[in-house]
């Protein structure tokens, strides 16, 4: 007990310490990244020095939990307000006619292309580095997660792929705001949706009534952004209790055992995102500008694990930075939190897939390639915004091939460490959504986006 406390009286310095950096107003990525750091040296010295399955690292990461763990649940808490007053409100803020229809479908294109182009990504990458799920024993852990998600499967009402695509209508929006159904998230984007073409037909027919409940929305609206501008504050402590309860508790010799799947992950994934540029330059746009601009929005996404925390500091670096008008960003980020998700909707159910195959004695031709890349496209509506996202798509996948998805499990044990890189992945493909419609349809500010110089987008 006595090393328990010794390890949380450092934790607490740690805390205290990038609270004091707060204070002396230093730049929030300054304060993530160190954040970042220390997580990473203090998780391994935990490690090193007590071991993994050690009663004082079970205790200490427990204590620290309570910040880790808790920032997530905030995280979790703002999921499904934002979505819905983010889409809802981006109706507000975009002009009514034919342009709103092209808007809408280059957004659609965008996120829908990207993803089917990182599951050939992924796909490629599988079989390049050659994964097979049949060589990897099998653990305890893994074993446990297998089971866990083949459960999770048989819960799923849908059993084939119609149904399944029946499933992401909400029945009943009021129970998915809870987030109890597994395609609660695109439930919620789906009724937010319909709100938001019902206030445009009251502002079209009845333009007072619109422009109250214009006032009301984006009052609303302000309200959900104050209570996530708190939460994105608590982002450097969560960040360093989430770094070091991974890295502490993180099982070395499976991760250097799975390194090849990991290493085969992060090359589809860098790959897709030099993709993503080299889009950027062919819409006749500046790749460096778009990457330097949106590198703080992506550091929070790699460090925080989650698309829909991302979502605030998505549209701000949209809007302040690259010169997205306001209804383009909100829409390109709220969309993209359930469409078209590139890191955990293509490249990873797809190299799964793959991986999957030969356990399962299935011959990887072209037909299944192809069906591969259709039922991903496919999947890919719905992934929820934060944590678990990657698993629905997954199990949608499998399930859909025939494939076991209890070996999805072999996994748990890289499982964080791929997650970062792929939520990362999922936040750029929004904006490139938003910035390419934008210059597609005219309405980018090339001022903005070439400015040098711009404003901090976090406090």
């Amino acid at each position: 007990m006595l090393f328990t406390i010794l390890n949380i009286i450092i934790f607490v310095a740690f805390l205290i310490g990038l609270y004091v950096m707060a204070k002396k107003h230093v730049s929030f990525p300054k304060r993530v990244f160190s954040a970042l750091g220390i997580g990473i040296v203090f998780g391994i010295a935990i490690h090193l020095i007590y071991g993994v399955d050690a009663k004082v690292t079970k205790q200490t990461i427990d204590w620290f939990s309570i910040v880790g763990d808790g920032y997530i649940a905030l995280l979790q808490m703002i999921v499904m307000p934002l979505i819905f007053i983010s889409i809802v409100s981006a109706f507000t803020k975009i002009k009514i006619g034919d342009k709103f229809a092209k808007i809408g479908v280059y957004i659609f294109i965008f996120l829908i292309g990207t993803v089917a182009i990182s599951a050939v990504i992924g796909i490629i990458s599988a079989l390049v580095f050659g994964l097979d799920a049949s060589s990897i024993d099998l653990g305890s852990a893994e074993s446990s997660r297998g089971s866990e998600i083949a459960s999770q499967a048989k819960d799923m009402t849908a059993n084939t792929l119609p149904q399944q695509i029946l499933e992401l209508l909400p029945s009943n929006p009021f129970l998915d705001f809870t987030g109890q159904r597994t395609t609660s998230t695109i439930a919620v984007v789906i009724f937010a949706a319909f709100i938001g073409f019902a206030f445009l037909r009251v502002m079209r027919k009845q333009p007072e009534s619109g422009h109250i409940l214009k006032r009301g929305i984006d009052a609303l609206y302000n309200l959900v952004m104050a209570i996530v501008t708190f939460v994105l504050r608590l982002t450097p402590y969560g960040i360093l209790a989430i770094m070091t309860s991974t890295v502490a508790t993180s099982d070395f010799g499976a991760i250097w055992t799975l390194g090849k799947f990991v290493i085969a992950s992060y090359a589809a994934l860098i790959t897709m995102y030099v993709i993503h540029l080299i889009i950027v330059s062919g819409i006749g746009l500046n790749p460096v500008t778009f990457t330097k601009k949106t590198a703080e929005v992506l550091l929070f996404a790699f460090t925080s694990r989650s698309s829909a925390g991302s979502l605030p500091l998505n549209v701000q670096t949209q809007k302040n930075r690259l010169g997205v008008p306001d209804g383009i960003a909100n829409f390109s980020a709220s969309f993209g939190l359930s469409i078209g998700q590139n890191g955990c909707a293509g490249i990873y159910p797809a190299m799964l897939a793959i991986m999957v195959a030969p356990a399962a004695g299935v011959e990887i031709n072209w037909q299944f390639i192809l069906s591969v890349i259709g039922v991903v496209i496919i999947s890919s509506f719905g992934v929820a915004g934060v944590g678990g996202g990657a698993t629905f798509a997954s199990i949608i996948v499998l399930s859909t091939l025939n494939l076991p998805v209890a070996l999805a499990g072999v996994l748990i044990s890289v499982e964080p460490l791929i997650d970062m890189g792929r939520t990362a992945l999922n936040v750029n493909d929004s904006i490139l959504a938003g910035t390419g419609t934008a210059k597609l349809t005219n309405n980018l500010d090339k001022d903005v986006y070439n400015d040098k110089t711009y404003a901090e987008i976090t406090n």
